[in-house]
Parts: C-alpha cells; structure tokens; sequence
C-alpha cells in the first residue's frame, strides 16, 4: 500500500452502549439487527461496554440477552464495574452512596415515596415494593427505614409522581441526582458517572481517547456522551440529549444502534489530515447536529 492509498484497516475501538432506549426497548427482547450488529462490531475487535443506570442484576440479565459474555460492565451509572469471563463476572470496582442521608431527606420531605437501595448482583432493599417491571432482581421489603442504609449500596432509586422535584436538594448534599422520568431519580455518590467508569476502563485496555464512541438515549447518558470523542445520540433521545451529543441515529424502535454497530465493523478510512472517519459517524448512517 503507498503513502497515498486509503488505510483499509479496522482500528479498535472503545464502544460505550448504553441498554434501555438504545439497544432494546425496556421490556422487550433485542432485535435480530442489534444481535448481528453486536456480533460484527465484536468481530472485527471493538471492545463494546455495556453503561446502564440498570442495577448489575439488571445488567447482566441484559447481557445474557444480548449474547454478550466476555468484556466490561459499567452497571448503577458508573457505581459499578464488572469484568465479563465467559458469563462470570469479577467485581472490579465500586463505589458506594451515603443512602442515610438521601433516606432520610426523602422521608421527611416526601414520605409517599419508594425508595430502592441496590443490593449488588442480588437486586434492592425497597422501602415499599416497586412495580415488578420496574425493578430488576429481588426485592427485600425494610421492616425499618435504618435497613435501607444498614448495607453500603451504590445507588438508591426513588419512585413517584414528582420525584423530580428532589434533584436539587440531593444534588445540595453533594450527590448525584439523575431525573429519568419525572417520577424517577437516581441517586449515586458525587463525582461518579458512565463517564468516570468509562474512562477508567478505557485507561486499563490502552485506547486513545480519540478511539472511543457511545450510544445513549437518556440524560444518564450525557456524560458519556460528551466524553466520548463521538457520541451518537438515539433518535428517541430527547433535545437536551441530542443537543449533548456529536450525531444522531435513528430511534431505538427503527434499530438506530443497530446501524452504529454494523457501521463500526466496516473498515476505517484515513483522510488527507490522518483523522480516521469511522463509518458510524459518515452521513449515510447518521445525521451531524
């Protein structure tokens, strides 16, 4: 090949996807388009991290589904980290929330609440049971609210109609609050987010950080977008998502990860400045904002 041939060579890449909204539907099973797509993008060496704000329980039950057995696990919004081995799993890091604090803020000020405090790879301490679609793994009533503190936990998820409205005082307290829906929060300690996790495994496998992509769909997903040298928001994303992010696929219901994934298993091509495009972001796949 001479200097002036294009390089037909697929440079690996760290792929951060995130789950609900993005690779399935929440409650429903992946296509045949995101397997095939998960299948190629692996083939070809990308290192693909499942970031969820899923519990590790939840993860991993979406792990399975998606036919995904080797590689990381950023689980509870970067709380958590798990290294895949053939199904297995070795906890690799994580980090924990003051619950008391939140615990007791939310009785106070909002007692009609629920409050889940995450159980790692088993599922919650709940206050009062969730909805059994909402919370993936076991739940473990508390006789006493003390119970949902008395094990160190890496997220805490309050439930019900406004819940929304308490993001600025748990944020006050020196916490992450993440609004998923306005009656759903997600609570886990300051500084820690798909991002931070992200870029701690992006360290351990050595790629630069111009090689790293994400695909998200919800403001748990900001972060990682921004830190990504390519975030791709789904077409189901909402504005300030889009807005995060460098380009835009399709919704998750049209496979828009899908397109990302297959996308990324075709080879990369160097431009006249020695940038490499990768065929996620050309414009037959995706739109630029």
């Amino acid at each position: 090949m001479t200097a002036t041939e294009p390089s037909t060579q697929i440079v690996r890449r760290l792929v951060a996807l995130d789950i609900d909204g993005t690779l399935l539907v929440t409650g429903q099973d992946p296509t045949p388009a995101v397997l095939a797509g998960i299948r190629a993008a692996s083939c070809v060496g990308h290192e693909l991290v499942l970031a969820t704000g899923r519990s590790l329980s939840g993860a991993l039950y979406a792990a399975r589904l998606l036919g995904i057995t080797d590689g990381w696990i950023v689980a509870s919004n970067g709380s958590v980290v798990v290294r895949l081995n053939r199904g297995a799993y070795d906890l690799v890091g994580i980090h924990t929330v003051d619950a008391k604090a939140v615990v007791q803020l939310v009785s106070v000020v909002r007692p009609d609440l629920r409050i889940a405090a995450e159980i790692v790879g088993v599922g919650y301490h709940v206050s009062q049971p969730f909805p059994p679609q909402e919370l993936g793994g076991e739940q473990v009533e508390a006789t006493r609210l003390d119970d949902l503190w008395a094990e160190a936990t890496p997220r805490l998820a309050i439930y019900g109609a406004g819940a929304q409205n308490l993001v600025p005082s748990i944020r006050a307290g020196g916490m992450t609050a993440t609004r998923t829906r306005p009656d759903w929060v997600d609570v886990t300690p300051g500084g820690v987010s798909k991002a931070t996790a992200l870029e701690t495994i992006r360290r351990d496998l050595g790629i630069p950080k111009s090689r790293t992509v994400a695909v998200g769909d919800s403001e748990n997903d900001i972060s990682m977008l921004t830190w990504a040298e390519r975030g791709i928001a789904m077409g189901n994303a909402s504005a300030l998502v889009r807005f995060s992010a460098n380009y835009a696929t399709k919704d998750v219901e049209d496979d828009g990860a899908a397109l990302i994934l297959h996308a990324l298993a075709q080879p990369d091509r160097e431009d006249l400045t020695g940038e490499t495009r990768a065929g996620a972001v050309t414009a037959t796949t995706v739109q630029a904002h």
